[in-house]
């Protein structure tokens, strides 16, 4: 006798059932439109990528973070960690691309690490990068891109918080990554950490007194310009961090991070310029710079504050077959239904009652249901019923009811 199977899901790990798939694919489609209309085009890149690809080019804390195991080649591989990397190795591998190179790219990725609210090991990632344009007008595309898309799916209290990654020239990243965390853990921890990671007190304190003090960079000057021009307001669309550095190493230049009021979970996506990780591959070093939407976290606090569409199915009308010897002229009407772009289900069972058929309606959130019984198909008429507020018309056969 076989052993029986518990059904579960791995630590970390997610089912998406339809409710929450619909949800889901709105908020795709909505980004998908935006990127679109600034010239972005998609990239799609496989789940594994050679270990040698991707190790060593997110920092050693990172690196831990890593799915890698041998296949049955005896290869070394991993899976995708983000979408930085996968897109510096088709850069290098196809030298052909017309640049700059505006691609949007949305896949799973991979972490082993602890989980939390809104941490998961494998999450959806929604990238878009500029490649191969060094000129500050990029960096502003993509900061203008970015808030026009939190706008458009109606967060109010959105900020961009910008720094350059300049300000930490000549400072060990393990200090970096300690000062990075100063929102988050406050300055008695970073100073302690600072402290556990080999600095005295007095420097530890001195050192973030400087970097909190660092005055803007001319390239941080020039790009809150760009954006003041373009009607944002500083200090309330976008900010200067001095103290943001983001954890992964390859960054060069301006580096950003979205946060929003109105969620306090974490940051909402962040990117920056990273000139020097595509020269990793090609010998020859090319400037870039991106951004990757927290697509689970933006999902979390936009289902927090109202801002999904409360949608429980795709399918806008249920065709019920009244009776066997009434079937085919259910289905006809479903085909027609569809030719005219309408989300039409049909009723499987012929000799299911209709009371069945309206509970099945009404439990999947069908909003409309289209009865013909045997008056209906000899006046060629239909009725049309309402399942929110239960009112009926009779419509023609062949009529587009909504």
């Amino acid at each position: 006798m076989s052993t029986k199977i518990t059904p579960q899901t791995l630590k970390g790990f997610r089912d998406f059932l339809p409710d929450q798939a619909i949800k889901r694919n709105w908020l795709i489609n909505k980004l998908k439109n935006i990127f679109e209309k600034y010239g972005f085009d998609p990239l799609e890149t496989p789940a594994l990528e050679y270990a040698s690809t991707l190790l060593g080019k997110y920092g050693q804390e990172a690196d831990k973070l890593l799915y890698l195991f041998e296949d049955h080649g005896k290869r070394k591989v991993g899976l995708r960690y983000d979408q930085t990397v996968p897109l510096a190795r088709i850069i290098s591998q196809y030298q052909n691309i017309t640049k700059p190179f505006k691609r949007y790219q949305i896949q799973p990725v991979w972490r082993a690490e602890n989980t939390q609210k809104g941490r998961y090991r494998e999450f959806l990632q929604c990238d878009i990068d500029i490649v191969g344009e060094k000129s500050l007008y990029a960096d502003f595309e993509i900061i203008d891109l970015v808030l026009k898309s939190f706008k458009s799916l109606g967060f109010k209290k959105t900020k961009v918080l910008i720094n350059d990654r300049k300000n930490f020239q000549n400072i060990n990243n393990k200090f970096i990554n300690s000062i990075d965390k100063l929102p988050k853990i406050g300055e008695k921890k970073v100073i302690e950490e600072l402290i556990k990671k080999g600095l005295e007190k007095d420097k530890a304190q001195s050192l973030l007194n400087e970097i909190k003090n660092k005055k803007k960079t001319f390239d941080i000057e020039k790009l809150f310009s760009l954006l003041k021009n373009q009607g944002y307001q500083e200090n309330i669309d976008f900010i200067y961090l001095p103290t943001l550095a983001r954890g992964l190493d390859y960054y060069t230049g301006l580096i950003f991070e979205v946060i929003d009021e109105d969620y306090q979970a974490g940051s909402l996506g962040g990117g920056g310029r990273y000139d020097n990780l595509i020269g990793l591959f090609t010998g020859q070093d090319m400037p870039a710079v991106g951004f990757a939407f927290g697509f689970d976290r933006i999902i979390e606090a936009a289902e927090s504050l109202n801002l999904l569409p409360n949608i429980k199915t795709n399918t806008q009308v249920l065709v019920t077959i009244f009776s066997p010897d009434l079937a085919k002229i259910s289905l006809k009407i479903a085909e027609f239904l569809r030719k005219n772009n309408i989300n039409t289900e049909v009723y499987l069972n012929e000799e299911a009652k209709l009371d069945k058929q309206l509970k099945y309606a009404n439990k999947k959130n069908i909003p409309y249901v289209i009865i013909i019984g045997p008056e209906e198909a000899e006046k060629n008429l239909m009725k049309l019923k309402n399942m929110k507020t239960g009112e009926q018309k009779l419509i023609k056969k062949g009529t587009v009811p909504f």
